[in-house]
């Protein structure tokens, strides 16, 4: 006659269930709570940035660009809105009136292009901006600062090779 055996300590056929696997990670956390595994976490006892009241589908994106300094990057809305904040610091370092027409004529282009899109993500509120305006208040700030600017110093000649 065969021996009874005992079948508690055989494998079940059917896998845990979600009740099961849920206890067992509970009992892990606790664990490692009571061995001290998360004590002295960088953030430890500090809210986590981003979440608030406010309701941005578009918050880890905006963070990711942000924390990694990303460029080039993003839904056509979010970087036209940052181009849009830095739009006189990148017209002040274009040298000729010229380069300053053909990038504000690009930027309304790609603004009026990114509203034509339906690919979803944030609307597209950046303005266009004026050609004749934007290239009046470039003139105006490059006036504005050379005359603002000491005049370089004097610059010593040279006669054949000697100072």
């Amino acid at each position: 006659m065969e021996a009874e055996h005992d079948m508690s300590d055989d494998p079940p056929d059917t896998p845990p269930g979600p009740r099961e696997r849920a206890a067992y990670i509970e009992t892990a956390i606790q664990q490692a709570i009571r061995r001290g595994d998360f004590d002295d976490l960088p953030g430890a006892g500090k809210p986590i940035d981003g979440l608030g009241g406010h309701d941005d589908p578009d918050w880890w994106i905006r963070r990711k660009i942000r924390d990694e300094q990303l460029t080039g990057l993003g839904p056509p809305a979010l970087m036209l809105r940052i181009e849009h904040a830095e739009f006189d610091a990148r017209l002040d370092a274009l040298a000729r009136e010229s380069d300053v027409r053909d990038y504000v004529s690009d930027f309304n282009r790609r603004v009026i292009e990114a509203r034509r899109q339906l690919l979803g993500g944030p609307p597209v509120v950046t303005p266009t901006r004026d050609v004749e305006v934007e290239v009046a208040a470039w003139s105006w700030r490059r006036s504005d600062a050379a005359a603002s600017s000491p005049p370089p110093p004097p610059r010593r000649r040279r006669l054949f090779g000697r100072p």
